[in-house]
Parts: structure tokens; sequence; C-alpha cells
């Protein structure tokens, strides 16, 4: 064997030690994610706040008013199921059936309205009723709130409870005169009392229509 064959050898074997090496390490493991994953959690950080315009109703003791959207479904029934509005007089309207009556009246009494006037044309019907959208008992928030707007008065709601639900106060509101509006009166809440247990009894519940100002 001369020299260069011997060396010849040597560098062969070398070769297939680094092939084998490398083919042996683990992959490097990627430090961040991919760009769709990037643009995803951008979105979801970016997404806006959910409005509470589907707050869940209590069907048990919820009372319909006019503006409300009702979700009905009769069961293996498409044509009287869907949703119906509830007119100014609180009466709702059912093809083939007509107006019942479901303002005043809570979603099951209107269940038990409806599964009876659809007696003489489904035989045994299978009727639920939901609330999809509240439109008869609102209150708004303006001014220096975070979140201003329409709000559904869905369950007994005090002032205090209102400006969490809005997000709380901007920097710069005046918390000491924040009022609500109700008809023509004027009725004031001093945020930084009661958040210290100081004059509770300003913290009242709300009304449909009543308008929180936050100066």
């Amino acid at each position: 064997m001369n020299l260069s064959t011997s060396w010849h050898k040597v560098i062969s074997a070398s070769a297939i030690l680094l092939l084998s090496f490398a083919a042996g390490a683990p992959a490097q493991e990627q430090t961040t994610p991919p760009a769709d994953q990037q643009n995803a959690d951008k979105k979801v950080a970016t997404a806006p706040i959910p409005t509470t315009a589907g707050a869940p109703v209590d069907s048990s003791s919820y009372k319909i008013g006019a503006a409300d959207v009702l979700n009905i479904k009769v069961w293996n029934e498409p044509e009287f199921s869907g949703p119906v509005a509830v007119h100014q007089d609180g009466k709702i309207t059912l093809p083939l059936v007509g107006d019942l009556q479901a303002g005043g009246k809570t979603p099951n009494e209107v269940q038990e309205i409806i599964a009876d006037s659809l007696k003489t044309l489904v035989k045994k019907p299978l009727v639920t009723v939901t609330v999809q959208d509240v439109g008869s008992k609102r209150y708004y928030m303006d001014g220096l709130i975070a979140r201003p707007g329409e709000y559904p008065l869905v369950v007994p709601t005090t002032i205090l409870e209102a400006i969490s639900k809005g997000g709380g106060l901007q920097d710069f509101a005046n918390s000491k005169k924040i009022y609500i509006l109700r008809g023509d009166k004027r009725i004031y809440f001093n945020y930084k009392d009661v958040i210290h247990g100081k004059h509770m009894e300003q913290n009242i519940p709300l009304e449909p229509g009543d308008h929180i100002v936050v100066p």
C-alpha cells in the first residue's frame, strides 16, 4: 500500500463519520413561531372586546319587552322556527298562527303559549324560546368611560357594577361628579366615596333608559 492510497482511506473514513454525526444530530428547535402563528397572535391581541348584547337571559324570570328578539325553535318544524321580533304592543307574529302575547311574560311562559297555539297544526309540538337580543331594557354609558355605548339591562345592575362592565373610568375622568340622567332628573354619584365604602346609598340600581355620564 503506498502513501497516496493510505491518505485516500483516511479521508473517506473521516467523511463517513461526519455524515453519520450530522444524520444523528437533533434538529435545532425553532425559537420563534412561524409567520402564520405570529399573525394569528396579533389578531387575537387586537381583537375588539365583545359586547354584552348577547348576555345570557334567565328564561324563568326575565320579562320580555318590546324590541326584544326571541329565538323560537319548534322541533322538526322549521317553518315555525327562527328569530322573531317583539312588536311595540308586546306581541309576536307566527306564520299560520297570527299574533301572540309575549310582552310582560317570561320566555318559559311564551313557550307554553306557542305550544298551545300550535296544537291544531303540529302533533305534540316541542317548543323552546330564548331571548336572542335584549332591545327593551338598556342603559347607556357616556363620557370618559373606557367603553362607552349601550348595554342590555338583563339583570339588576348598580351604578358601580355598570362602570365595571364599561371597563372603568378613563384617566382624566372627574370621578366625584358622575351623574345619571333619568328622564328629567340628574342623580349624582361619587365614585371615590363608593369604592371606599362611603355613602353607599348612592349606588342605586339602574332603570331602563338610564344614561350614566362621566365628565
